[in-house]
């Protein structure tokens, strides 16, 4: 697997409130961001593989619905998130 238990749990320790809290938008966000950032590096070897790119399309059609919901509850966590993650340009 591409994503080994401890890294998880550090990439929600960064993000998240805990190494166990899976459930925080803005874990599952810097989650979703690196499937994301895996997937495209794949596709951009494997050009005609587009069970992955449909993969990617949904991915970032769910990172995208988590970043809404965090700008309707509280724009300053989605302000910190996008910063931290670099989500904007």
């Amino acid at each position: 697997m591409y994503l080994a238990k401890e890294a998880k749990e550090e990439l929600f320790a960064k993000h998240g409130k805990g190494k166990n809290d899976t459930g925080s938008a803005e874990g599952q966000i810097a989650l979703f961001t690196h499937r994301i950032n895996h997937l495209t590096e794949h596709l951009k070897k494997n050009r005609k593989d587009y069970n992955t790119e449909r993969s990617l399309v949904k991915l970032v059609g769910k990172r995208r619905s988590l970043l809404d919901y965090l700008t309707k509850k509280d724009i300053l966590r989605y302000r910190a998130i996008v910063k931290e993650l670099g989500l904007r340009k």
